[in-house]
């Protein structure tokens, strides 16, 4: 990642194992100017952001991967 403008902290239900976190973490970073990481524990994404990038298209990510966005901060 280049220049890091902003993080944002996405909490995910239904996470239950390491598959699970690798299709989160993965389909976040398909994401253009996104990197996140999953913590599988505390069920959230901290998604770093080199450019702005919508909520909507977190929550899209995240529910694409068959997983449900209970709340991005």
């Amino acid at each position: 990642m280049k220049n890091i403008i902003g993080q944002k902290r996405v909490q995910i239900e239904g996470m239950t194992c390491e598959h699970c976190k690798n299709r989160v973490e993965n389909a976040l970073n398909r994401l253009e100017g996104v990197s996140a990481k999953v913590n599988l524990k505390k069920k959230t994404a901290v998604v770093s952001m080199e450019k702005e990038v919508e909520d909507m298209q977190l929550q899209k990510a995240v529910e694409q991967a068959g997983y449900k966005v209970i709340q991005i901060r």
